[in-house]
C-alpha cells in the first residue's frame, strides 16, 4: 500500500466519531460533492480517493450525499464507472453535472440541454439516481435572461430540478495549491491544510445561513457545495464534526431539496455563489454582506500562507 494512503487511513481512523451533537432544529445543511469520477491527482489516485470518502463518511455516520456526476469522466477515468456505482452501493444520492462540463454562457441553449441530456443517458440504470441537475461553474448564463430562462424551461420539460447551492466555498482552490506546491516538490502540512478547509467550510456556512435569515427572514436547509477530491477524501469527517459541534444537523439532500427555497427561482441574473446569494441581492445585500473569503481566491492564499500549509 502507499505510504500517502496508509496516511489518510490514520487521519480517517483518528477523526472517528463525532463529538455529541448540539444541532439546532433550523441550522439544517447537506452535503453535495461535484465533478465526480476527478482524475488521478499527485496524492491519491480516483480510486484511492473514492475509497477514501466512503469510509470517512461511513465514519462520521453522515447519511446520503449528493454525487453530482461529469459523465465524460465515467469512460476518461480508469476506474470512472465502478467509482460512481460505489458511492450509490454505499447510499450516496447520483444526480447529473452534464457530460463535458460547459459554461452555459458560452454556448447555446440547444447545445447545453443537448450535453446535459448525454449525462442523463449514461447516468441511466444507477443505483440512487435522483433527478437533479447542477449548472457547472454555477453558470446559468450569465447576463443572457433568454438563455437562462431557456434552460430553465428545459429543465422543467426532462422533470429535471436544479441541484442549487446555498453554500458555496472554493475547496477547489485549496485542492489546486496542494496540487501545485506537491509538483514543486513542497512539502505539506496536512494539519495545516485541515485547519484551513475546515474553518473555510464552517465559516461560509454559517455567513449563508446570517445572510439567509437577515436578508430572507428564515434559515432553509443548506445545500454545501464541495467537490470530489483528496481534501474532501481527507477531511470529511473533521468537517462534519466541526459542523456539528457548531449546531448544525447533517441532513440528506433529499431533506434540502424539499425546502421551499428550491421553488424560489431567482428572477435576477446574479447566481455566481447560489441560490442564498441571489435572492440576497434581489433583497438588497451587497458587497462585503455578500463576500466572503470562502469564495475569495486571494482571501484563501492569505490563510495558507498564515497557516504554513507549504513550505520547501
Amino acid at each position: 500500500m502507499r505510504p500517502f494512503v496508509l496516511l489518510v487511513l490514520a487521519l480517517l481512523a483518528a477523526c472517528g466519531q463525532t463529538t455529541a451533537e448540539t444541532a439546532s432544529a433550523d441550522k439544517r445543511i447537506a452535503i453535495t460533492y461535484d465533478d465526480a469520477p476527478l482524475p488521478d491527482g499527485p496524492h491519491l489516485t480516483g480510486a484511492e480517493r473514492g475509497a477514501a470518502l466512503i469510509e470517512a463518511l461511513a465514519a462520521a455516520e453522515s447519511g446520503p450525499v449528493a454525487v453530482f456526476v461529469t459523465t465524460d469522466g465515467l469512460a476518461d477515468e480508469p476506474d470512472g464507472r465502478e467509482r460512481i456505482e460505489a458511492y450509490a452501493a454505499a447510499g450516496h444520492l447520483i444526480a447529473n453535472h452534464s457530460h463535458t462540463h460547459p459554461h452555459l454562457s458560452e454556448m447555446t441553449a440547444d447545445a447545453y440541454l443537448a450535453n446535459l441530456d448525454e449525462a442523463e443517458r449514461q447516468l441511466a440504470g444507477f443505483e440512487n439516481r435522483r433527478p437533479w441537475f447542477r449548472f457547472p461553474y454555477l453558470d446559468e448564463g450569465g447576463q443572457d435572461r433568454a438563455k437562462r430562462d431557456a434552460v430553465r424551461a428545459g429543465l422543467a420539460e426532462r422533470g429535471l430540478m436544479s441541484g442549487y447551492v446555498t453554500v458555496d466555498t472554493y475547496d477547489w482552490h485549496v485542492q489546486s495549491r496542494w496540487d501545485e506546491a506537491a509538483r514543486a516538490g513542497r512539502q505539506a502540512d496536512l494539519d495545516a491544510l485541515r485547519e484551513v478547509y475546515v474553518a473555510m467550510v464552517l465559516d461560509a456556512a454559517e455567513h449563508y445561513d446570517a445572510l439567509s435569515r437577515a436578508r430572507l427572514g428564515r434559515a432553509p436547509a443548506q445545500v454545501l457545495l464541495l467537490h470530489e477530491n483528496d481534501l474532501a477524501a481527507l477531511f470529511a469527517g473533521d468537517m462534519i464534526a466541526a459542523l456539528r459541534d457548531a449546531g448544525w444537523q447533517i441532513v440528506s439532500p433529499d431533506e434540502a431539496f424539499a425546502d421551499e427555497i428550491a421553488e424560489n427561482l431567482p428572477d435576477g441574473l446574479f447566481s455566481g455563489m447560489g441560490r442564498v446569494s441571489a435572492l440576497a441581492f434581489e433583497a438588497g445585500a451587497r458587497g462585503d454582506e455578500l463576500g466572503h473569503w470562502s469564495v475569495d481566491a486571494d482571501a484563501i492564499d492569505a490563510r495558507l500562507e498564515k497557516a504554513e500549509a507549504f513550505s520547501d
